[in-house]
């Protein structure tokens, strides 16, 4: 494989510089999440998806075996040696230095360094607790996000509780499929549709509150960052469901409970618009979400749970 002018695994002074090389690596070998998880298999190896998507992230070193089996998938086996000291070395604390550089000193903080005089040692475990706390909250968007009911969930009302962090929703009419983006018949762009829910992976699905039964539903991808979900209200793709940069533009859902308590079956409102529905009722991988007028059909119901 070609490597010059790449940041080694050498150069990595803590995690988040680490992991950049690790990105770095995965573009080089022009590879998607899945097909390095089938390479890895090929070999008797497993290389999950979604543990790789969150270790490219950032937030933590990966395994041993798993930065083996990345670097082999990735056709830099040769280096995996080179690799893995480099990991063990962040594990033990040790920081590589640059050729000539001074060393950088500083408090680790999970993925990050920062350059002040070292800590007591209970300010250092007050600020592991507290980033800790903080990688467990989903990300806020900036003007549109309110402080929903505690307990680990967020409340369309005191019946029907909904998941806060990584979220399912799935259509009623099938089984194991969905919500995700893909593409459409009709629409150039990544739309919602339903697909199997283990291929949903590295993708992730959060619900956004906005003050009583409104969210918004957001997706965040590592190559693509995050989107929000607006119903479009003009153009070729009225009506489909495009997941948009600016969150803050995107399209308010009224979350309402579709059936018995505990059921975890939901309706999708668009206030004036409708509510979100498959297709045609179709339960085939692929079918597109869309707003069209409310009816009581199980078209229009989804379940939505905390994701696994």
């Amino acid at each position: 494989m070609e490597t010059r002018g790449d940041a080694g695994p050498q150069q990595a002074r803590d995690t988040a510089e680490f992991t950049a090389a690790m990105r770095g690596l995965k573009e080089r070998a022009g590879l998607t999440y899945r097909q390095l998880e089938e390479r890895a298999a090929e070999h008797g190896e497993v290389l999950p998806r979604s543990t790789l998507a969150d270790v490219l992230r950032g937030r933590t070193l990966p395994r041993p075996e798993l930065l083996a089996a990345f670097v082999r998938a990735c056709g830099d086996g040769e280096r995996a040696a080179q690799w893995l000291a480099a990991r063990d070395d962040l594990a033990r604390g040790k920081v590589a230095e640059d050729m000539g550089a001074a060393p950088r000193r500083g408090v680790h903080l999970g993925a990050r360094v920062l350059g002040v005089p070292l800590l007591p040692a209970s300010a250092v475990l007050v600020a592991l607790v507290t980033a800790a706390v903080w990688a467990l909250v989903p990300s806020r968007d900036d003007g549109d996000r309110k402080s929903a009911g505690g307990g680990g969930v967020a409340a369309t009302d005191a019946r029907s509780p909904l998941p806060r962090g990584r979220t399912q929703i799935l259509p009623a009419l099938t089984n194991g499929l969905c919500l995700t983006d893909g593409y459409g018949s009709r629409y150039t762009s990544l739309v919602a549709v339903q697909r199997p829910c283990d291929e949903v992976a590295p993708q992730e699905t959060t619900l956004v509150p906005l003050g009583g039964n409104t969210f918004r539903i957001r997706w965040y991808h590592p190559d693509h960052g995050p989107g929000c979900l607006t119903a479009l209200a003009e153009g070729p793709g009225v009506g489909l469901l495009e997941p948009w940069d600016d969150c803050g533009r995107t399209t308010p859902f009224r979350i309402e409970p579709a059936g018995p308590d505990g059921s975890r079956r939901y309706s999708l409102r668009v206030d004036g618009r409708g509510c979100v529905a498959i297709r045609d009722a179709d339960t085939s991988e692929g079918a597109e979400a869309l707003v069209e007028p409310c009816r009581p059909k199980d078209s229009q119901v989804f379940v939505i749970r905390s994701a696994p």
